[in-house]
């Protein structure tokens, strides 16, 4: 089945490309969701005469895209979690747990924008993490996990040290 594609699907051809998929791919998802025309004649001239308009719109979602993108330079998501002695978590630091830190820091931010290729965080540490924004546009973040109870066992160490020199005077 031939298509015009009305907006970019990855995998697949960009704005006013056409294409061929397979007849249930184009009628059951394609079509009805706007994504795409079957190509015939009326179709084609119908589309060459909003081709400016859906261009423009296109043009415009990645300006949109571009300018959250330029608001996520050098972030830096500082998260705790619960952890063992030797940095492994207690569960898992996934795609919700980091759009929702965003969120609350004022960056709205979508879980399905987030992409962590090598799964959920399992590790204290410092970790690089996309965001794609847009097909052609992408932000990185730098999301740093911390130990929820290492920081307090530290300070609780050091305490009891400061203790036990004044008590030796």
């Amino acid at each position: 089945m031939q298509i015009i594609l009305l907006q970019r699907i990855v995998n697949l051809g960009k704005l006013g490309e056409t294409v061929d998929v397979k007849p249930g791919y184009g009628r059951n998802f394609l079509i009805p969701l706007g994504k795409a025309l079957p190509a015939n004649k009326a179709n084609i001239e119908k589309f060459e005469t909003r081709r400016a308009e859906l261009e423009a719109e296109e043009a415009k979602e990645v300006a949109v895209a571009q300018e959250r993108a330029d608001a996520l330079t050098d972030v830096n998501v500082i998260m705790r979690a619960k952890s063992g002695d030797e940095g492994k978590l207690f569960g898992s630091i996934g795609t919700r747990d980091i759009a929702e830190a965003l969120t609350n820091s004022g960056l709205e931010v979508d879980r399905a924008e987030i992409k962590l290729p090598e799964g959920t965080l399992r590790q204290v540490g410092e970790y690089n993490v996309d965001i794609q924004l847009h097909h052609d546009v992408t932000a990185s973040i730098l999301v740093t996990i911390l130990s929820e109870d290492g920081d307090d066992q530290d300070t609780a160490e050091e305490a009891t040290d400061e203790n036990d020199n004044y008590s030796e005077e």
